[in-house]
């Protein structure tokens, strides 16, 4: 995905969205209308960043998706970064997973991975046009790489926990550095995501996940890894 001029700098200065991921939000709105009139802006720019992606996305376009006039954008959003930032915010909340573990049921570890990386790698499938869109922005915008690597960290912890805990158990050799090794295994899981369900690399969904799941289960060397 090259860098390339944002097509909305050529419309009205209200679509061009010039600003700022880290931008101050607005006050959440009080009354029921503007809470719904928020999250239907909310949901219409996802469904616009998804169809054209974040540099050619056009802020009249999510109102007109929205079913909402163009002025009222900026009572709840100050640009197109800031409403862009609130749907990788939802999308980060849904793709995480922190409970799997627990509603799994199972004291095996390899099921605690197995449920979680097929959790992931659906959430991802489900999500990917929003994940391409999050890495065209991300090759652009410095505030926008912070962001995505912000996300990825908050993989990565969630796997070093894990790794961690392995270890505490005597399940894994504590020889190995707890974040070292959940980077390079989420690394894995991440880019083979997007190779497959962005790129369009072709591998079926259980090939993948059972690759993914071999290669952690031996990597750690759990009992019963073949």
């Amino acid at each position: 995905m090259n860098a390339q001029e944002d097509s909305a700098s050529a419309g009205t200065a209200a679509d061009s969205g010039q600003g700022s991921p880290t931008a101050t939000a607005r006050p959440a709105p009080k009354s029921r209308r503007g809470i719904r009139t928020r999250a239907a802006l909310v949901t219409a720019a996802r469904q616009v960043f998804e169809a054209d992606g974040f540099v050619d996305a056009r802020i009249s376009d999510i109102t007109r998706t929205a079913g909402v006039a163009s002025g009222s954008f900026y009572t709840y959003f100050d640009s197109k970064e800031e409403i862009f930032t609130e749907v990788v915010a939802q999308v980060r909340d849904e793709m995480l997973h922190p409970h799997v573990r627990a509603r799994g049921g199972s004291d095996d570890p390899r099921d605690w991975i197995a449920a979680a990386n097929r959790e992931y790698l659906r959430s991802y499938r489900r999500n990917a046009r929003l994940m391409a869109a999050l890495e065209q922005v991300s090759r652009v915008d410095q505030q926008f790489a912070a962001l995505r690597a912000e996300r990825a960290s908050a993989f990565i912890d969630r796997n070093a926990a894990l790794i961690r805990d392995l270890q505490e158990r005597g399940l894994v050799a504590t020889q190995l550095d707890a974040r070292v090794t959940a980077l390079a295994l989420s690394s894995m899981v991440s880019r083979m995501a997007s190779l497959v369900f962005v790129e369009g690399e072709k591998i079926g969904f259980e090939t993948l996940l059972d690759t993914l799941n071999w290669i952690w289960f031996n990597a750690l060397r759990l009992p019963g890894a073949q």
